[in-house]
């Protein structure tokens, strides 16, 4: 097949980069899985948070907000946002933190102190003995995954895209009329190609003649489990400890719990470590009056990040016509809506939008040319 683009990769960030490509060109979404989304995406527990990674993740954030909160007509049936207000909570050693990063010029306007008496209201399983300070930021909300990446996947194929799964990418060369990319028994060219592989983009270069640019796969361990009996918790905040040793929060009448691991692993089907869970349980169980006897679920997901934890959107100026759209980290469904405009605007040659830049997004701080 011949097409304008070639996207590799259909999880989130490929699969919405496609939709928007596809409104002008010939588009071809290419997915190792059988089941689209089934690593990262899949695996996501996504939080929206404008205070949430570095100086652009937020701008990419903010520049999601509308688009998730008022989706175009027929994007979904659903609502993609719900609001989940945000608890950052601290030790007495941990004050010296929380204030640090309360006094930020972008989060002090997004969240408001609390003491440990209000912050107790809100979850009343937190340990008086383990709680000092407490920091809220109201506007945060649970995001709706695969309602999300579902809608992106409707659009493209209704803009004539051709998604087509187990694909798995086996070979890339560039000649003189552009990329060719073999997968299996089929052969597809296109001039330009999006590396949107997630945790196996590094890989993906490899296969073209591309360097990598150090992607490192994070594992992030999760569970679902039980809240106390009688006890309802969906008005419950998020609760994130201010050293991000753990978090917790609702979900769908349970409680997700983390102890936010990052433990670098290669590419793969990630499954959760004993060990990890168990240091969620220890964690969440010190800061909180909650035991936790059983597990009803847990899993594993990779996020994947570059050494300064912003994405990676842009040509490699050594390979004509190869895109990275890679290095998300944990940003990558919050930051969707934005980044894909960004992307889109990219591989068709025309500067980031106007609103993305007046959040203070440039195209070098995401740029490959960085390293």
């Amino acid at each position: 097949m011949h097409a304008d683009v070639i996207v590799i990769g259909a999880g989130m960030a490929g699969a919405s980069v496609a939709a928007l490509l596809a409104e002008r060109r010939r588009v071809l979404l290419l997915e190792a899985e059988e089941r689209v989304g089934y690593h990262a995406t899949g695996r996501s527990a996504a939080l929206f948070s404008e205070i949430y990674g570095n100086r652009s993740i937020r701008a990419l954030t903010r520049g999601s907000r509308d688009f998730l909160r008022a989706p175009p007509e027929g994007f979904t049936d659903v609502p993609l946002i719900r609001p989940r207000a945000s608890l950052f909570i601290a030790t007495d050693r941990q004050l010296e933190t929380l204030n640090g990063f309360a006094a930020l010029p972008d989060v002090a306007p997004a969240t408001r102190a609390l003491s440990a008496s209000e912050a107790l209201a809100l979850c009343p399983v937190l340990r008086e003995d383990c709680l000092a300070a407490a920091l809220l930021e109201p506007d945060s909300a649970d995001l709706d995954v695969n309602a999300l990446h579902q809608g992106y996947l409707r659009w493209f194929r209704a803009r004539g895209g051709d998604l087509r799964a187990a694909s798995p990418v086996l070979g890339l060369s560039r000649g003189a009329g552009g990329w060719r990319v073999r997968t299996g028994a089929e052969e597809h060219a296109a001039p330009v190609i999006v590396n949107a592989a997630g945790a196996w983009a590094d890989e993906l270069a490899g296969l073209a003649g591309v360097a990598p640019l150090g992607l490192t796969p994070l594992r992030r361990t999760a569970a679902l489990v039980d809240p106390p009996a009688g006890v309802a918790v969906d008005a419950w905040p998020m609760v994130i400890d201010i050293a991000e040793a753990f978090y917790f929060k609702p979900d769908a009448g349970r409680l997700l719990i983390s102890p936010a691991d990052e433990t670098p692993a290669a590419p793969g089907d990630a499954q959760p470590e004993d060990w990890d869970v168990a240091l969620a349980v220890e964690r969440i169980e010190s800061a909180t009056t909650l035991r936790i006897d059983r597990l009803r679920h847990r899993w594993a997901g990779l996020r994947t990040f570059a050494a300064d934890r912003s994405p990676v959107v842009g040509f490699c100026a050594g390979a004509p016509g190869f895109f990275w759209l890679a290095g998300q980290g944990g940003y990558g469904i919050q930051t969707a809506p934005a980044m894909a405009r960004a992307a889109a605007a990219l591989i068709r040659g025309e500067p980031l939008p106007e609103d993305l830049r007046a959040l203070g997004l440039a195209a070098a701080d995401v740029s490959p040319a960085r390293f």
